[in-house]
């Protein structure tokens, strides 16, 4: 499997759906198993804000490119190009004054309710 960084970047903003219409701010690179990669770009949906809810499933986010805030339970980060961030699943999190080309990479993996690290 390949995913082209710009072909889905310009694939930006996706349709319109109830939480952004103006268009979703990601798009699908690729998926297999319980993995599953995204491209998000939470400027291109017009909000000004980053919207999302906690996931199922543990993430990791790689930034691609730009500055943002990061929030995550309580913590806070100034993340930039090429960090990497994890999020474990269920935790409310979101990305705050974020650069108008911010772009991350989201990868989210493992079973519902997150990898559990005691049980190796």
């Amino acid at each position: 499997m390949k995913a082209n960084f710009l072909t889905l970047l310009q694939a930006l903003p996706q349709a319109p759906a109830p939480n952004y219409p103006h268009g979703a701010p990601f798009v699908n690179a690729m998926a297999h198993g319980s993995m599953r990669v995204e491209l998000f770009a939470p400027a291109s949906s017009g909000l000004g804000c980053d919207i999302q809810q906690p996931h199922a499933q543990d993430e990791l986010y790689v930034v691609q490119y730009g500055t943002s805030d990061f929030w995550v339970e309580g913590q806070r980060w100034h993340v930039q190009t090429g960090d990497v961030l994890f999020v474990p699943s269920g935790a409310a999190h979101r990305f705050e004054d974020f650069s108008d080309d911010f772009v991350t990479w989201v990868i989210f993996y493992g079973p519902a309710g997150g990898d559990n690290p005691d049980s190796n």
